[in-house]
């Protein structure tokens, strides 16, 4: 509808031009407004470039229904699928710094790193309700992490390093080591439960082997 009414304007401030015989002013009006349209058409088409970067996926109606089936209101699934998304779009930007230096490469092979991160996501979709028990991995761990790999990355990248710069990157790369150990921690953390509950499980079936001869090992 603007795109419409843009021209109709020009037009219409042009015909008024004609009849006052003001042709130099509506040659400076012309430059601006133009001048001005495409300034704003620009922006907005940048604006809407990055919107689509980081579009939610659609929403299922087998999705919705499992949301609700566990209690989630409008609201709170709307919260949920946004926080995914930008944790999706975090964990897949650490796994490409990751696989552009030796370095971390080294790091993720110590503590697995990655492999906790997709797995805790991996979890949150599994049980949604969950979500505010991994606030620390979602809202400080993963994006600390990415933004230290990002830095070490385009640091790293630097074809000429000076000693100062090699100082740096070495203590960058302990503190995302760190960083790494506390993010298998968040996972852990947040399965313990089920660790806790496979710990009874055993317990009482050693009991019942115990009590039953027939099923007991020797």
């Amino acid at each position: 509808m603007q795109r419409k009414l843009f021209p109709i304007i020009i037009a219409a401030i042009g015909i008024l031009c004609f009849f006052e015989g003001d042709f130099g002013d509506f040659i400076v009006f012309l430059m601006l407004a133009v001048g001005g349209w495409l300034i704003y058409s620009g922006f907005k088409g940048r604006k809407t470039g990055s919107r689509k970067k980081e579009e939610i996926p659609f929403l299922t109606k087998e999705k919705e229904a499992y949301y609700k089936k566990n209690g989630m209101s409008e609201s709170e699934i709307e919260l949920f699928r946004e926080t995914m998304n930008l944790s999706k779009q975090q964990v897949l930007r650490l796994q490409q710094n990751i696989q552009k230096s030796a370095k971390l490469k080294a790091i993720d092979l110590r503590h697995d790193t990655l492999k906790a991160a997709k797995a805790l996501f991996k979890e949150l979709v599994k049980e949604p309700t969950r979500l505010p028990e991994a606030s620390q991995f979602l809202y400080t761990h993963l994006p600390n992490i990415v933004d230290l790999t990002d830095h070490y990355v385009e640091i790293n990248s630097h074809e000429v390093k000076s000693k100062e710069v090699y100082g740096k990157l070495e203590e960058s790369a302990q503190i995302i080591d760190q960083m790494a150990d506390l993010i298998v921690k968040d996972y852990q953390q947040f399965v313990s439960e089920d660790l806790e509950d496979m710990d009874v499980e055993i317990s009482i079936a050693k009991k019942n082997l115990d009590h039953d001869p027939d099923l007991s090992t020797k």
